[in-house]
C-alpha cells in the first residue's frame, strides 16, 4: 500500500515538473517571439481579399444551383473555403519571419587601420593620365574600398595645409561618399604640405592597437622643400608602415584652370614670368618616403595593376581585435507555419466540394 501510495506521489511530482517545464518553455518562447519582417504583414489584405472571393462564390453558386435545380449537393464547400483562407494567412505569417530570440553572442572585428592621405593640390588636375590624376587616384581609392574587410579607413587630404577629412572607419559607404566629394577646391592656397598630413596621420593612430598601421599617400610627389622626408625621420613606430602610389607621368602636362561652372578649361596656370607651368611626377620622394617607411612604392598605369598589388601587400601586414560587439541570435520559426499552411491548402484543393444528390 505504501509503495503505491509513494508511486502515486512520485508520478504526481514528475507530471507536476513536466507541466512547468513545456509551460516555461512556452512562456519563454512567446516572451521572446518577434516578426523578423513585418512588413510583409500587408499581404494578409491578399488573404482578406481571396476569403471574400471564396465566401462571395459560395453564396453565388449556391443560389445559382437552387435556381437551375440540379439535384447538386454541396458537402464540403464552406470547409474548403476555411481551409483556403486559413492555409493562405498561415503562409503570410511564414512571410513575415516569425522568429524567436535565442541569446547573444560575442563577435570581433579585426583588421589594419589605414589612413589615405590624398594631394588635393592644382597639379593633380593635370590630365596626363586620364582623365586627370585626382580621378586617377579617387578610383584607385574606390577599387581598394570595394576589396577590404574589416579594415578601418580615414582621409586626410592634403595641399598647402592637411586636415582630417573622415576619421577612422570601417562603413565603406560612408567612406566612398567622402571620397566622392574631394576637389582641389578642398584646401586654399598653393603648394603641396606632404609633411603636415603625415605628421597628423601617425598622431591620429590609437597606440593601443596590435594591428600594423598604414600610411598611404596618393600623389603626383611634387614637393619643393623636402619637409616630407623630415617628417619620416619623425615616424619611429615599426609597426607604421608607408605606401605610395605615383599618380602622373614624367612627360607631364600643363595645369588647367577651369571656368566658374567647373565645365570647361578657361585657362593654364602661369609663373611669375609667364610661362606656363608644367607638372611632372615626382616619383623619387615617393619611392623614398615608402622606403624609409617600411612601405612599398606603386606606379598608377590606365589597367589598375597598382590597385592589385597594394592590396596583396595589404593582406600580409598583421591584423589585430579593435572591437567586441554583441549580436543578437534568433532561431527561426517561419517553417511551423509554413507547412500547415501549404498543407491546408493541398487539403482543401483536393477536398470534393460536392456531388449531384441522388
Amino acid at each position: 500500500m505504501f509503495g503505491n501510495l509513494f508511486e502515486g506521489q512520485y508520478s504526481v511530482m514528475i507530471e507536476g515538473q513536466r507541466g512547468d517545464f513545456f509551460g516555461g518553455q512556452l512562456e519563454n518562447l512567446i516572451e521572446n517571439f518577434e516578426f523578423k519582417h513585418p512588413s510583409n504583414a500587408y499581404f494578409l489584405i491578399l488573404a482578406l481579399v481571396a476569403a471574400t472571393f471564396f465566401v462571395l462564390s459560395f453564396f453565388k453558386r449556391g443560389r445559382a444551383i437552387a435556381t437551375l435545380r440540379l439535384g447538386y449537393k454541396a458537402r464540403f464547400r464552406a470547409v474548403r473555403t476555411v481551409l483556403l483562407c486559413l492555409g493562405l494567412c498561415l503562409m503570410v505569417l511564414a512571410l513575415m519571419g516569425p522568429q524567436a530570440y535565442s541569446g547573444d553572442i560575442e563577435v570581433s572585428k579585426a583588421g589594419l587601420d589605414i589612413y589615405v592621405l590624398m594631394d588635393t593640390s592644382k597639379s593633380m588636375l593635370v590630365t596626363d593620365i586620364a582623365p586627370d590624376r585626382l580621378t586617377v587616384a579617387k578610383r584607385i581609392v574606390g577599387s581598394m574600398l570595394d576589396s577590404l574587410e574589416g579594415d578601418r579607413v580615414g582621409f586626410i587630404p592634403f595641399a598647402s595645409d592637411a586636415y582630417i577629412q573622415m576619421p577612422l572607419t570601417d562603413d565603406y559607404q560612408l567612406a566612398k561618399m567622402f571620397l566622392d566629394v574631394m576637389d582641389t577646391d578642398m584646401i586654399g592656397g598653393g603648394g603641396t604640405n606632404l609633411a603636415a598630413a603625415m605628421r597628423l596621420a601617425n598622431g591620429s593612430f590609437e597606440r593601443a592597437s596590435g594591428a600594423d598601421r598604414v600610411i598611404l599617400i596618393l600623389s603626383d610627389g611634387e614637393e619643393h622643400d623636402g619637409a616630407s622626408l623630415e617628417a619620416l625621420k619623425s615616424i619611429t613606430d615599426d609597426q607604421v608602415k608607408i605606401f605610395a602610389v605615383g599618380i602622373g607621368t614624367e612627360r607631364g602636362g600643363l595645369i588647367p584652370i577651369y571656368n566658374e561652372a567647373g565645365d570647361a578649361v578657361a585657362s593654364f596656370m602661369y609663373d611669375d614670368g609667364g610661362n606656363p607651368v608644367t607638372s611632372r611626377l615626382d616619383a623619387t620622394t615617393l619611392v623614398q618616403l615608402a622606403g624609409g617607411g617600411r612601405g612599398l612604392y606603386f606606379q598608377a598605369d590606365m589597367q589598375g595593376s597598382e590597385t592589385l598589388a597594394l592590396l596583396n601587400e595589404l593582406s600580409a601586414l598583421k591584423r589585430d581585435d579593435y572591437e567586441m560587439r554583441s549580436i543578437k541570435t534568433y532561431s527561426p520559426l517561419y517553417q511551423y507555419f509554413l507547412g500547415p499552411g501549404i498543407l491546408l491548402f493541398l487539403l482543401a484543393w483536393f477536398l470534393p466540394e460536392g456531388g449531384v444528390d441522388k
